[in-house]
């Protein structure tokens, strides 16, 4: 069984994050803080608790923002000393546990999901057999290392993580005129989304283009599934998805509780 460190997670950072304006100004979403941290570290974190370690972002928007971060994460969050005469740096405490390898990957100002895939894995694959694929704005709880059990297991190119929300509104029955039962944010038990959170083997290079037109989403995914070469893995644990400012906000009062689900 291949082992969780020898695969690649490549992480969808390059939209516009329209709807998040308030924020996506200066920024790409990714690196919108929850806490005193970037959403896309949150992610990385949560992968690495599971053996992942191995991250290839996929720039696109702001990219520049992106890579500064990293490049000079160690500095940002250390203490450090400069001589300045010979400009030699001192970083202090650094964290050695961070064993993370991280590559920074241009895939183009306007690609969609499925191009930049595309281009990141053609360069940044190496010789791995499977890779995983998430967005720069999601988080849960799931055992990535469950699922990645789950999708060696089966003999299908991909794994899907799914998830069976709650609806934001309430919803009630009704007969006629009358409401005859009322629930708040219901969930819908037979109705499973993309959670977001997926496992491929190299196949799957086979359904991809670079095209910048080729949204993962639609064309990729749609003949992998008919093709019934795409598994969901089901969650019914915690997910969320920071898609507006009411999102944004929401996480980051989980967060300042000390009680996020994702980081436990």
């Amino acid at each position: 069984m291949t082992v969780s460190k020898e695969v690649p997670v490549f992480v969808l950072c390059g939209g516009l994050g329209t709807r998040l304006k308030e924020e996506t100004g200066l920024k790409p979403k990714p690196m919108v803080p929850i806490g005193n941290q970037p959403i896309v570290l949150h992610i990385m974190r949560h992968y690495a608790r599971h053996g992942f370690k191995r991250f290839v972002l996929c720039l696109g928007y702001k990219a520049d923002v992106v890579k500064s971060y990293f490049m000079n994460y160690s500095s940002m969050n250390s203490d450090f000393t400069v001589k300045l005469g010979s400009n030699e740096t001192t970083i202090h405490s650094i964290d050695h546990g961070l064993d993370w390898e991280v590559t920074l990957a241009f895939t183009g100002e306007l690609a969609m999901t499925g191009s930049r895939i595309a281009q990141a894995t053609a360069k940044h694959l190496g010789g791995a057999e499977h890779f995983a694929v998430t967005y720069g704005d999601g988080l849960t709880d799931v055992d990535l290392s469950k699922e990645f059990a789950f999708h060696q297991a089966h003999d299908k190119i991909g794994t899907v993580m799914g998830v069976n929300p709650p609806s934001r509104f309430g919803e009630f029955k009704l007969e006629g005129d009358s409401v005859v039962e009322f629930e708040e944010k219901p969930s819908f038990d037979d109705r499973w989304i993309n959670g977001g959170f997926f496992f491929f083997r190299k196949g799957f290079a086979d359904y991809l283009s670079t095209d910048e037109s080729c949204i993962l989403e639609r064309a990729p995914l749609g003949k992998l599934a008919r093709n019934k070469q795409l598994a969901v893995y089901k969650h019914e644990g915690y997910w969320a998805c920071m898609d507006t400012q009411r999102d944004y906000e929401e996480l980051n009062k989980i967060w300042d509780s000390g009680k996020a689900p994702w980081a436990i």
